[in-house]
């Protein structure tokens, strides 16, 4: 079960990515948008139930100011993808822009790179979730890390197709879209361990991880979910979406966490 947790994520990407292969043509509209809500529904549910809580409750059993760990976490988390927002060239789906430096690079290249960045908090949020279960001194537990990685899996399975279908349109063939949207999710495995790793070497300062992790899904959710789910018409859908993965991330956290 441990290996599943660590690899959910990837796996809900690769077979998002995998419709390449029996979808003739891109997502609608109104289907993206709905699936980018629901996306963002379940990050902020995760971010709450998963992460931000956990922490809240590991500080109040220390006696500290219960607060402190979850805002600090929190807004670093905001900064750090802040940072990576700014540096990193990057362009977002439907965006003809680019965004952080011009170091000249490919459109395909930094779309990638944006869904890199999108990523990264997701495999940190499951690599310090799946800690503090492994430490036994938060109210984590094995099945709560699990719930997470799953729900992240479920709304990565759109994500991967919301990647790969529109790189038929650019021109790609079929195995190398499949493999695009497949490489923008090894990242979050990678996370993960790497996490996992860090903070095994830090339990004292898991609160400020946990939050860490709410803080950097936020930023993804603000910057990048919602705004994309409510561009163009039917703005309504993506908020719909939104609400319907909130609340199933929600049942889920509670059901068998």
């Amino acid at each position: 079960m441990k290996i599943l947790t660590l690899l959910l994520p990837l796996i809900g990407t690769t077979l998002g990515a995998a419709m390449v292969f029996f979808m003739k043509n891109a997502i609608g509209e109104k289907l993206q948008h709905l699936l980018l809500g629901f996306a963002a529904g379940v990050m902020i549910a995760a971010s709450v139930w998963s992460l931000l809580i956990p922490s809240i409750e590991m500080s109040e059993a220390k006696g500290n100011f219960a607060f402190v760990p979850a805002a600090v976490g929190f807004l670093l988390g905001i900064a750090m993808l802040l940072a990576m927002d700014t540096f990193v060239p990057h362009l977002h789906m439907d965006s003809e822009k680019p965004e952080g430096p011009d170091k000249g690079l490919k459109k395909t290249t930094m779309m990638m790179l944006a869904v890199t960045i999108h990523n990264i908090p997701e495999g940190m949020a499951v690599g310090v979730a799946f800690a503090g279960a492994l430490s036994g001194k938060t109210s984590i537990t094995a099945a709560s890390a699990f719930v997470l990685a799953l729900g992240i899996a479920i709304q990565n399975f759109p994500e991967g197709a919301i990647v790969s279908m529109p790189l038929i349109g650019e021109g790609f063939s079929k195995k190398k879209a499949f493999l695009c949207g497949f490489g923008s999710g090894v990242v979050e495995p990678i996370g993960t361990v790497v996490t996992i790793w860090l903070t095994a070497f830090m339990v004292p300062v898991l609160p400020y991880l946990l939050s860490f992790a709410a803080g950097a899904m936020f930023y993804v959710v603000i910057e990048e979910l919602i705004p994309e789910s409510q561009v163009g018409e039917h703005s309504n859908i993506g908020t719909i979406g939104a609400a319907f993965g909130f609340v199933v991330m929600m049942v889920l956290d509670v059901a068998l966490g």
